[in-house]
């Protein structure tokens, strides 16, 4: 019970540079976890958007792709935004180059 009083009887002014200290901490542990979340969730999206923009600019006619719906063929025409892809003999689909998932290595479609 005397703990009770005792603590009722604290004044403000011995309770204000710890709030000060709390608020200071609380910022920089959100400054942390800011720093955390960039190094593990931005910046590996932003890598990877890089390498898609960097495969899709260096397509070129004759490049075996996979599409992002699962598509393999084989790069007949690239223009700026479209290409045109053979699936099979006959068979061509003009899709955009952002669909461009995978750019394979020459003559792995013979060999499937």
């Amino acid at each position: 019970m005397a703990f009770i009083s005792t603590a009722m009887a604290a004044t403000p002014s011995t309770t204000t540079g710890t709030q000060g200290a709390s608020s200071l901490s609380t910022l920089v542990v959100l400054a942390v976890f800011f720093v955390i979340f960039y190094f593990l969730m931005i910046r590996p999206q932003q890598k990877k958007a890089k390498e898609h923009r960097n495969l899709i600019n260096n397509l070129s006619k004759g490049d075996e792709v996979i599409t992002s719906g699962g598509l393999l063929g084989i790069i007949k025409k690239v223009t700026e935004d479209y290409m045109v892809i053979e699936l099979a003999e006959g068979v061509e689909v003009k899709v955009q180059k952002q669909a461009v998932n995978t750019c394979l290595p020459k003559g792995t479609l013979k060999s499937i």
